[in-house]
């Protein structure tokens, strides 16, 4: 398997430019709660990180899987933030604002840049939410001994299976059917099993993606050994119908391997879980043990 031995990037300045005029514009069309965006230097780049929320108590981290950022969590920062102080990120490697400056070639250094942002936002016991590539990087970072973490909410992730030609189909069919015209790519949504296709801000930045030039490592299967090594609480929500594993399968095996973890499997979803179950994912997260509210981590400073 080809090592990444270049950062991703765009094609060059007008298709960068371009991109952050659509990224801009679905942000004032799609982010519930007012900006307070900053970047973030780390040893692969500068990452760009929307916060909203209380100043205090610990923060959830939001994760966007692969070609995604920030901006997949618009149904979700809302509610997320009347709890808690939130993150959401435009992961290095993914088309966004953030900027690598340095191959990514293995999973402890996807892992460090993430570290890096924690440590440089104060973060002490984070709760990391991923989707799907995103989750890989969460537990990355975990597996690379970064801590500063307090839990794990993973949805749908990659690294548990591996890459079949099942998933690669669902891949393409979505990437053509993001060319689409509206009532089109509505219509093939469900019959592709991807609810994203039907968030249309969404696609518009997918297409104005295209000319992102993702070099980012492909996730290896976790070994049993490897799914032990996580020490913090970790919760798995699966869509049952998801393209990248089998998610009866799955939750079987983690059931024996980590009897700890909290696997549930999403009737009705497939791997775009987050945004065909969205109110789900907020409740789940926020029920989850392992972070604060700002009163508390007030209190336990004292």
């Amino acid at each position: 398997m080809r090592v990444p031995d270049r950062p991703s990037s765009f094609t060059g300045d007008s298709a960068r430019a371009r991109y952050h005029a659509a990224y801009s514009r679905a942000l004032g069309a799609l982010w519930p709660v007012p900006v307070d965006d900053t970047e973030v230097e780390t040893r692969a780049g500068s990452v760009r990180v929307l916060r909203a929320g209380p100043a205090g108590g610990d923060p959830v981290v939001l994760l966007a899987g692969s070609g995604g950022n920030a901006l997949a969590w618009y149904r979700h920062v809302g509610p997320l933030a009347l709890e808690r102080p939130v993150l959401a990120l435009d992961p290095l490697g993914e088309p966004g604002r953030s900027v690598q400056t340095r191959p990514l070639a293995s999973g402890a250094e996807v892992g460090g840049w993430l570290t890096d942002v924690l440590a440089e936002v104060g973060a002490e016991r984070a709760h990391l939410v991923g989707s799907s590539y995103g989750a890989w990087v969460a537990v990355e970072q975990q597996l690379g001994g970064g801590g500063r973490v307090a839990a794990l909410t993973l949805v749908d992730p990659a690294g548990f299976a591996p890459m079949s030609g099942r998933f690669l189909r669902w891949l393409i069919v979505g990437g053509l059917a993001a060319t689409l015209p509206r009532t089109w790519r509505h219509r093939v949504a469900g019959a592709a099993g991807n609810g994203t296709l039907r968030e249309d801000e969404l696609m518009r930045l997918v297409r104005a993606g295209r000319s992102f030039r993702r070099r980012l490592p492909v996730p290896p299967p976790y070994t049993d050994e490897r799914v032990r090594e996580l020490s913090v609480p970790v919760q798995v929500l699966l869509g049952a119908r998801s393209a990248l594993h089998d998610a009866g399968a799955l939750a079987a095996r983690l059931a024996g391997v980590a009897p700890s973890w909290r696997v549930e499997i999403v009737p009705e979803t497939g791997h775009a879980l987050p945004v065909e179950a969205p109110d789900l994912v907020v409740e789940r997260i926020l029920a989850f043990p392992g972070i604060t509210t700002p009163d508390q981590d007030t209190s336990r400073r004292q």
